[in-house]
């Protein structure tokens, strides 16, 4: 059965963009003419998901008003506020009574990715939950997973340092999820910069022995995460 609904996480500023955020939230920034975040829900919608749930924080207003009811862009668009910037753990509480017992797509609201893994990820099979990967030489500035022969994740390491254990494959910050993460969520303790991490989430839901499946996203992705990336992908 296919995924209906989406999450996007839409409520920090991106103070690495300097001043491009200083009136918009970083998932408003313009990419080849539309914002990221139209980019993402047009290929959520084109995947079958009717019903976004934006979680605005930063400049809400600026997300509302462009995207009112969803209605213009084919969707039915809601939003829940992040009042504390503590994470991407912690956050995805705010969804649980959108989600009620489905299952759905999550997202960052700073990844492109080519719209065609959208469907992929939105048909899911026997598994709890499904992390998108990129093959990376450098997962330092994200989560590190950990897959074994299956391709199944076994562990997720967020930005190992030198030294520590690594991994090939760059958490590429799109999932599915079924309710079961809410059990993690729930749970999670600070990490030690001070934040509610997601990742935490995953890596324990896979380590009580529930099925969570790695997917290599394919054709283009890309983090939006500093001027110089948003430059190239403009150029």
């Amino acid at each position: 059965m296919s995924v209906t609904k989406a999450v996007i996480l839409a409520a920090g500023r991106g103070t690495r963009m300097r001043e491009l955020t200083n009136d918009l939230p970083k998932p408003m920034i313009a990419v080849r003419g539309k914002p990221i975040l139209q980019h993402i829900i047009e290929g959520l919608r084109a995947a079958g998901v009717r019903e976004v749930l934006l979680i605005v924080g930063y400049r809400e207003d600026v997300v509302r008003d462009f995207f009112g009811d969803g209605a213009g862009f084919g969707v039915a668009v809601s939003y829940a506020r992040q009042e504390t910037q503590d994470g991407t753990g912690r956050v995805v509480e705010l969804a649980r009574e959108f989600t009620g017992g489905e299952a759905f797509l999550l997202s960052y609201g700073d990844i492109l990715l080519d719209p065609r893994n959208y469907g992929v990820l939105a048909a899911p099979g026997d598994e709890e939950a499904i992390v998108s990967v990129k093959f990376s030489d450098d997962v330092s500035k994200g989560g590190a997973v950990f897959v074994n022969e299956a391709f199944d994740l076994v562990d997720l390491r967020e930005k190992p340092k030198p030294g520590e254990p690594t991994s090939p494959w760059y958490n590429a910050g799109v999932y599915l999820f079924r309710p079961s993460i809410y059990d993690f969520t729930a749970r999670l303790e600070r990490s030690p910069r001070g934040e509610y991490e997601l990742t935490d989430a995953i890596r324990a839901l896979a380590l009580s022995g529930r099925r969570v499946r790695a997917y290599e996203l394919q054709g283009d992705w890309a983090d939006v995460r500093d001027p110089e990336v948003l430059a190239e992908l403009n150029g």
